[in-house]
């Protein structure tokens, strides 16, 4: 018989199966990739929150004494394309052409005074492509040196102001051998923003250095030259810096090729140290690796999680495969046993009915691995070969359980007479498995976790152990749940109703296709309640950072103060609800240099602001004198002497960790609002705690004085707006939707395999008299013990998984840096996918017993039956 005849026979089931096995294909082909597009979208941000002049590569070099040989662009050029001639590949993939993007050449002139005074310094400097970035709105571009006057170009924020710089003007610089510049022009760069300036800063600006014991700033300032001054640059006295900037393109840099770039640039490192003049070092100059190395760390985590969910995802899959299999390949036993009987063999019998679930599975695995390169994202091995498992492990059930069904004619069985006793071999199988899976899980608990992902992968137990316990859990629920279940049904013979002992007598002989369903209800609850958990604590975490970073809905503060007409213009901005006025400070401590943080604040009024918020505020500190909230290291001391407006004494009355908004891990005091005044002074407010949802350009306005705004909104959306943190909420929200789906469905096939048998079993009842509400409630009692023991021990293995693995699953990073509990979760949604499940199986009786109630006797029993 040809195998698609069966399968049109039989389209309902086999239907199910294709469905089933496209959109477990699609998950676990799609999920991968958008794990890999998240993790290249993290690190292409780190990268460019980095800034240029920290990730590009710069190879540095400073002769010291000679000539170094480079005096016109064309020479320069020729280093650079030695320089990348020596680039590895991996780097060389990464870096942007010479004169694109931020890619460029320099030359710097390094500390050289100006005469005639001891605090100004005066650098020139060529950037390669630096006529491309400027606009000279005053004078001319530099032009070549002549008649020993280098001819300059300054920014127009180095005009006039402390450096004194102006159009046409002449200075003398160097200390030996000066030269003489000529002011020729005044720029702008086109575009400030731009990554190329990150390199160059000290041509838009003066900057500022002060040292320690002097009474005034020394002032430093780079100006442009043109590349003709470069010979006099060359054969001057002074202290030069070469530079070759090669830029690095963030959008160029993925994790797939992480470890490779690491290595690139130790052998680039090298090979630059092989190639150097003597005494005068090329140095590469590059906080790449640094990055990167900080990146792994966020990386290890996340892939983590998303690995370890994504392979719970990929076992309930195959297990959902498996049981849609066993529906299809049930549907077909009676024509293979027929074809058996008749002489078929058994070669021949395995072929057709593997063949059926071929045709289910192979072309709709096909549509699901094609649908899944729809989600963006990079292609890993996983993408391609959790789609391939699937359609595998489903024609590998097949083809074992025909072969074994079939191995004699007429092989027929009844498993719901007597439980079949295990052999000796499974019993002992099952007892290793346990002890594996707690032995691992203790393994983790003791020694740890390997940290070093990168390079050693990640580690096995870590990925391993879940599984193992899933497993051991299904295991032992599946050889125990029979115990309390037989005397339940001994205490049920006990009474009059037959229905109660009928129904749990048919429970606790479950047949053998029962342990399939189990093997899938337990993993899918565990990892769903597993993910929910995880899910919670961390969107919980999250709102605790950023109302610990933020202080309140809007925190303003100032250098100056905000005057009480400040204030009640605030008050009146719409959307203000409440200003919590406060007085923070940096103090002296004692009569040395020890410097203490503190605040002074209305505590009540603060705790009053925050009541809805999680922050967990102490009380307001009382006492004589000036009571004070101390941070941990300062708790022993009996008195703190400080000197803020004026010298005051504080008294320790309690200790706190923090003050949200403010302090962290310093030492610092909080004291009450009044505080100076007690100490004969006043208080000047120079920060404010905001409650409602005012704008804030309409704060910043009202208070009329320069203010940094820190709000509640800003501070979580950097949180929750990570690519990683996003991804991990993505994949925790989508694994715990697939699962709960799979295990629905699991319930509703394992329903539909066994229907024949319950339909027989109740339609003999029925010529004994059983009713519809008898049959519907003897259905209920059949079904739901091993669904409710399921769903129970599902519930407690996905709460117990985040303290088993507790070492290997820190979120704190992707939390605002604070630490993720998931072993106090909030169990509602646990609870929710538990009853949800049970009350599928239920629903799912009740439809079945009135469906059934509509066939004859006569379609359903045989003569002589």
């Amino acid at each position: 018989m040809k195998a698609l005849l069966l399968a049109r026979v039989n389209a309902g089931a086999v239907a199910v199966l294709a469905v089933l096995t496209l959109s477990a294909c699609l998950l676990v082909g799609g999920l991968p990739r958008a794990m890999q597009a998240s993790f290249d979208d993290a690190l292409r941000k780190d990268l460019r929150a980095a800034g240029a002049d920290q990730i590009d590569l710069t190879v540095r070099y400073e002769p010291r004494g000679g000539d170094s040989g480079i005096s016109s662009h064309a020479m320069f050029m020729q280093f650079d394309d030695i320089f990348r001639g020596k680039m590895p590949a991996a780097l060389d993939r990464i870096v942007t052409p010479a004169g694109a993007g931020t890619s460029h050449l320099s030359l710097k002139s390094v500390n050289t005074p100006m005469v005639g005074t001891t605090t100004k310094f005066l650098n020139v400097g060529w950037l390669s492509n630096g006529d491309r970035q400027v606009t000279w709105v005053e004078g001319r571009a530099p032009a070549a040196t002549k008649d020993n006057v280098m001819e300059i170009g300054v920014a127009r924020t180095a005009v006039g102001g402390h450096m004194g710089f102006a159009l046409g003007a002449t200075y003398r610089i160097g200390a030996t051998d000066p030269t003489t510049v000529k002011v020729v022009g005044v720029f702008e760069p086109k575009r400030a923003e731009d990554p190329y300036w990150r390199h160059n800063q000290e041509f838009l600006q003066i900057n500022e250095v002060v040292r320690p014991g002097a009474a005034d700033a020394d002032l430093y300032y780079t100006a442009l030259i043109d590349a003709s001054s470069l010979p006099a640059l060359q054969d001057s006295d002074r202290r030069v810096v070469y530079a070759w900037i090669m830029g690095v393109e963030p959008g160029q840099v993925g994790t797939q090729g992480f470890t490779g770039v690491l290595d690139a640039l130790n052998d680039f490192t090298r090979e630059l140290g092989l190639m150097s003049p003597s005494f005068s070092p090329y140095v590469l100059d590059t906080r790449l690796k640094a990055v990167l190395e900080s990146f792994m760390d966020e990386l290890a985590t996340a892939q983590t999680i998303l690995y370890l969910l994504l392979g719970g995802l990929l076992v309930v899959a195959l297990g959902v495969a498996a049981l849609a299999t066993q529906l299809v390949t049930e549907r077909l036993d009676p024509t293979l046993s027929l074809m058996r009987a008749r002489g078929g063999s058994l070669a021949r019998i395995t072929w057709t009915g593997t063949s059926v679930i071929a045709l289910a599975t192979l072309p709709a695995a096909l549509i699901g691995y094609g649908l899944s390169y729809l989600v963006p994202g990079g292609t890993t091995p996983i993408v391609h070969l959790a789609p391939a498992l699937v359609p595998l492990t489903a024609l590998a059930f097949a083809a074992v359980r025909q072969a074994n069904a079939h191995r004699s004619p007429l092989n027929e069985r009844r498993g719901d007479v007597a439980s079949p006793r295990p052999s000796a071999r499974r019993v002992t199988l099952e007892i290793l498995v346990i002890g594996l899976a707690l032995g691992g899980a203790y393994m983790v608990r003791s020694r740890g976790l390997a940290t070093d992902v990168a390079t050693q992968g990640q580690d096995p137990f870590l990925l391993l152990v879940p599984v193992a316990l899933t497993l051991a859990a299904a295991l032992i629920t599946l050889r125990c749940y029979p115990y309390p279940l037989r005397l339940v049904v001994w205490l049920a013979s006990r009474g009059r109703p037959a229905v109660p002992f009928l129904g749990l007598t048919r429970a606790a002989r479950a047949r053998s296709f029962s342990t399939l369903p189990v093997l899938i209800l337990l993993p899918a609850l565990a990892v769903a309640i597993f993910a929910s958990v995880i899910s919670t604590g961390l969107t919980r975490t999250q709102t605790l950072a950023a109302w610990q970073a933020a202080g309140a809905p809007i925190t303003m503060r100032t250098d100056l103060e905000y005057d009480a007409a400040a204030i009640e213009r605030i008050k009146q901005v719409p959307g203000v609800e409440t200003v919590v006025p406060a007085q923070t400070g940096r103090v002296q401590l004692g009569i040395g240099t020890q410097k203490l943080e503190i605040i002074a604040i209305d505590l009540a009024a603060y705790r009053d602001l925050a009541k809805d918020s999680p922050l967990d505020l102490p009380a307001p500190p009382t006492g004589d004198g000036i009571p004070a909230l101390v941070s941990p290291d300062l708790r022993d001391r009996p008195k703190l002497d400080i000197g803020w407006q004026s010298r005051m004494t504080l008294t320790p009355k309690g200790e706190i960790a923090s003050v949200p908004g403010f302090f962290h891990g310093s030492m610092f005091a909080l004291v009450p609002f009044d505080a100076n005044e007690r100490a004969g002074t006043r208080t000047a407010v120079n920060a404010l705690l905001i409650k409602g949802d005012a704008d804030v350009a309409a704060l910043t306005a009202a208070a009329k004085v320069d203010s940094r705004v820190t709000t509640y909104a800003q501070r979580h959306a950097a949180i929750v707006e990570d690519p990683l943190t996003e991804m991990i909420q993505l994949a925790l929200l989508v694994v715990t939707l697939a699962l709960a789906a799979y295990a629905i469905v699991a319930v509703i096939v394992s329903l539909v395999i066994s229907a024949a048998d319950r339909t027989a079993a109740l339609s003999f009842l029925r010529t004994l008299g059983l009713s519809t509400g008898q049959a519907q409630r003897l259905t209920v009692l059949e079904v739901s013990p091993l669904i409710v023991i399921t769903a129970l021990v599902g519930l407690g293995l996905g709460l117990g998984l985040p303290a088993a693995l507790g070492p290997g699953i820190d979120l704190s990073s992707y939390a605002g840096d604070l630490a993720v509990d998931p072993t106090d979760p909030d169990l509602l949604t646990p609870i929710l996918l538990g009853v949800g499940l049970t009350v599928v199986a239920i629903l799912g009786a009740l439809v079945h017993t009135t469906i059934t109630r509509r066939r004859t006797l006569g379609s359903v029993l045989r003569v002589g039956d």
